[in-house]
């Protein structure tokens, strides 16, 4: 299936329901998805959104030509802020207790 039939077979009912069961990791009607399927559908929100949401106001988003968009408001700036950011050394072996 290419990327306009999956546009044209994908209502926004069923983006719902992919985005519902990706989030809970669940089907509706309670079986678990499968790495695959958890991978298929996260591909095909990302394809929807990008085609239909494109245009909102969110920290990140795709856009229908597979750029990344930071939203207009202050979460991004937040969420990019260098004082929000911990950088930790890794560990040596001094500090392993090795």
């Amino acid at each position: 299936m290419d990327i306009a039939q999956l546009l044209k077979a994908m209502t926004p009912e069923v983006y719902q329901n992919l985005k519902t069961a990706v989030e809970i990791g669940k089907w509706a009607d309670g079986t678990r998805l499968t790495e695959a399927q958890t991978e298929t559908a996260i591909q095909a929100i990302m394809i929807y959104d990008a085609e239909y949401h494109g245009d909102t106001d969110e920290p990140f988003r795709v856009r229908s030509d597979g750029s990344v968009r930071l939203g207009k408001s202050g979460a991004t700036e937040s969420l990019i802020n260098p004082q929000n950011i911990i950088i930790q050394p890794p560990l040596g072996k001094d500090d392993s207790g090795e």
